[in-house]
């Protein structure tokens, strides 16, 4: 439990710049999840979701752009799918995608100065709910925290932790947070992206 603990207090403590890009990375990781279930559901169009992270990149990469957040915001929240109308698992880590990117832009306009710590723990809770569905029972907390997928949920959120302290903010850095969130070629719980 002490590592989970330990995350979010890392999280809570990254401010501005660092804990947008710490969210953009997560989010980075967590959308083959909600492409994936438009693609089988044919729920929606998923484009907006990576255009919206597309710009909130080039955002981060060079500060002085201009984004229209509130208008990204509104075209996100219009695509999230309501769990009572699929019987499809895919529904959920795609919920987890949507609330983490609207916690992502409210973080970015100053609404919700705790965005990161929300997204990191949509990004947790979504792989420990991933696991206990593949399990297809509950399971121990201990069990959860050995499985590969958490083991590796939790070192990629330490990874980016330290790469966001020793690296300064700008497009160099984005490029190294991208890399990390895409150099196994798999989203949060396995999905290949």
């Amino acid at each position: 439990m002490n590592n989970k603990l330990n995350i979010f207090q890392q999280v809570r403590e990254l401010e501005g710049w660092d804990a947008i890009a710490f969210s953009a990375t997560l989010l980075e990781r967590m959308l083959p999840n909600y492409t994936l279930f438009c693609e089988v559901t044919e729920f929606a169009d998923p484009a907006p979701y990576r255009n919206s992270l597309n710009s909130i990149w080039e955002w981060l990469s060079v500060p002085k752009t201009k984004i229209n957040f509130s208008a990204q915001l509104e075209k996100i929240e219009e695509l999230v799918p309501d769990a009572s109308d699929f019987d499809n698992y895919g529904v959920y880590p795609a919920i987890d995608v949507a609330m983490s990117m609207s916690a992502l832009i409210l973080l970015i306009q100053g609404e919700d100065p705790q965005g990161a710590v929300v997204v990191s723990k949509l990004s947790q809770g979504g792989v420990e709910a991933f696991i206990e569905a593949s399990a297809g029972q509950s399971l121990e907390s201990q069990e959860i925290k050995q499985h590969p997928l958490m083991q590796w949920e939790i070192e990629t959120q330490q990874e980016l932790l330290v790469l966001l302290k020793e690296n300064g903010k700008g497009a160099e850095t984005c490029k190294k947070l991208k890399a990390l969130a895409t150099a196994e070629g798999m989203s949060n719980i396995g999905i290949e992206m």
